[in-house]
């Protein structure tokens, strides 16, 4: 049976955030509860793409393709008032740790969306 996109997106989320705090970022990501539409928007749009069978490496390009046309830029600084964030480079040039957020949300979407072969 396949969980709600949401919840799947929810977990997915609340899994990142928790990465950011281990990782020490600056910029942790609020609550699902708390997160603004678009940040909810952009994990189920995440999920979805997982659920086709999205690698890491594509969901980080989907994901840098949408923060683009959204109007994002790169900067040293995730902020969302401006629009910057680190994380929009090739997915070869994140640092390990960034990765890692790809695999893990790849990870916790085929263990808890995909039905039961």
């Amino acid at each position: 049976m396949k969980l709600a996109v949401s919840r799947v997106a929810r977990v997915c989320h609340e899994a990142n955030r928790v990465l950011q705090i281990a990782h020490g970022d600056a910029a942790v990501s609020p609550h699902w509860d708390e997160a603004p539409e678009w940040q909810r928007e952009s994990a189920a749009e995440g999920v979805l793409r997982a659920m086709a069978g999205a690698t890491p490496q594509e969901l980080h390009e989907e994901w840098c393709k949408t923060k683009l046309a959204a109007g994002w830029t790169y900067g040293p600084v995730k902020d969302a008032d401006a629009k910057t964030h680190p994380c929009l480079v090739p997915y070869e040039d994140l640092p390990e740790a960034q990765r890692v957020k790809d695999h893990l949300f790849r990870a916790i979407v085929r263990a808890i969306a995909t039905p039961e072969r």
